[in-house]
């Protein structure tokens, strides 16, 4: 098949997910076209059957903002007129399914009928898409999709919950690439952090709010009064600053180390004992994956899809939104015995596995073939 594939280029869930699934596709021997403003923070390589094309946004001084959604229509007809796509696959909804049906009517014109599927990862629903000035665009769009995908039981029921939706959708969950993503032995970096053996936790995110990075700090400092115990921060956001105020107020500054963005995330999760995951919401709980993949059991909420996920008591534990002391608890109880540790990283790698790139990968490509049967058949 050929695949043109539309996301988000950055270090978010949705253009993650996006990214690796072409990047498997293309391993799989389809041909994947990126389209996208900038190259995706994933697209780390280039294979025979990989292909990039930017959107180059207009500054044309009418405008008060540049019209991406119409550069990027513009685009699509262009690159599936002159590729010859079979099919389009947008991740998440706003702009680009509404850009990929203004673009499906327009190529409708040349006699040419592409299908259109959607994913939706999680914010484009529950945040942006509940504001009333984009409401009536999401439900137009995800309609009117050949095809609409969810990550999770939770985000499938949310968009029906919130949204007047006609279509049915699919949930196909986030993967884990365990070539990428397994334990590495980084014994010296791992003695570099914590050199009197302390314990490691770990919390990876955007330092949005709905992360509640700031949770992460006080679990952190209940813990470390009961274990001694290291914390690093990984990604930047508008939140890190208030988190490092918090380390201050606390004095613990010495015991918690900030690491901005990382490309190489699965090292840093090597040298981890528990990775905490606080959040307001989470589609699916893609990081949390990453880190179970990489033998680390997760202290999380239980909000949104995390219940999906995370096994209470198998894999880690799950407490309501900002019970920080629950969390803690938890925690301790994990870390405060070494077999029940590793018990608990043991169950944390077993249930990754359930999720492996090699078992998600074929419910899409089954789903690209069932959308275009069904959209040859009405032809």
């Amino acid at each position: 098949m050929k695949i043109g594939i539309v996301c988000y280029p950055t270090f978010g869930g949705s253009g993650v997910v996006a990214t690796e699934l072409g990047k498997a596709l293309a391993d799989h021997g389809h041909q994947v076209h990126f389209i996208t403003y900038s190259q995706p923070a994933r697209l780390d390589f280039f294979s025979e059957n990989l292909y990039y094309h930017e959107v180059a946004v207009s500054q044309y001084p009418l405008f008060d903002y540049p019209p991406y959604e119409l550069v990027l229509a513009s685009k699509l007809v262009d690159v599936v007129r002159h590729e010859k796509l079979d099919i389009l696959h947008v991740h998440y909804a706003i702009p680009h399914a509404s850009a990929a049906y203004m673009a499906k009517q327009i190529l409708a014109t040349f006699g040419i009928h592409i299908p259109v599927v959607t994913t939706l990862h999680g914010t484009d629903i529950t945040l942006v898409g509940k504001d009333v000035t984009f409401n009536p665009v999401v439900t137009f769009s995800i309609n009117k999709s050949d095809g609409v995908t969810a990550v999770s039981e939770h985000l499938r029921k949310a968009t029906y919950d919130h949204f007047d939706i006609t279509n049915e959708i699919e949930v196909i969950p986030n993967f884990i690439d365990l070539n990428r993503f397994s334990h590495k032995g980084k014994d010296h970096f791992k003695k570099a952090i914590a050199p009197n053996n302390e314990m490691i936790m770990v919390h990876t995110s955007n330092f949005r709010k709905v992360k509640r990075a700031t949770d992460v700090i006080r679990i952190f400092k209940k813990v470390h009064e009961t274990i001694p115990s290291k914390l690093l921060m990984v990604g930047d956001g508008p939140e890190r600053v208030n988190c490092e105020q918090l380390c201050r107020e606390f004095g613990i500054c010495d015991n918690v180390r900030f690491l901005g963005k990382q490309d190489a995330v699965e090292e840093i999760l090597s040298v981890a004992d528990l990775f905490l995951m606080p959040s307001d919401t989470e589609s699916f709980g893609l990081a949390a994956l990453e880190a179970m993949a990489c033998q680390v059991p997760v202290i999380s909420s239980n909000a949104g899809g995390l219940p999906e996920l995370n096994i209470q008591g198998v894999t880690g534990f799950m407490s309501n939104v900002g019970d920080v002391a629950d969390m803690a608890k938890n925690a301790i109880y994990i870390l405060e015995d070494r077999e029940r540790l590793a018990e608990f990283k043991a169950n944390a790698l077993k249930r990754a596995k359930e999720f492996d790139l090699s078992i998600i990968l074929p419910l899409y490509e089954n789903y690209y073939k069932q959308i275009l049967e069904k959209s040859l058949s009405v032809l």
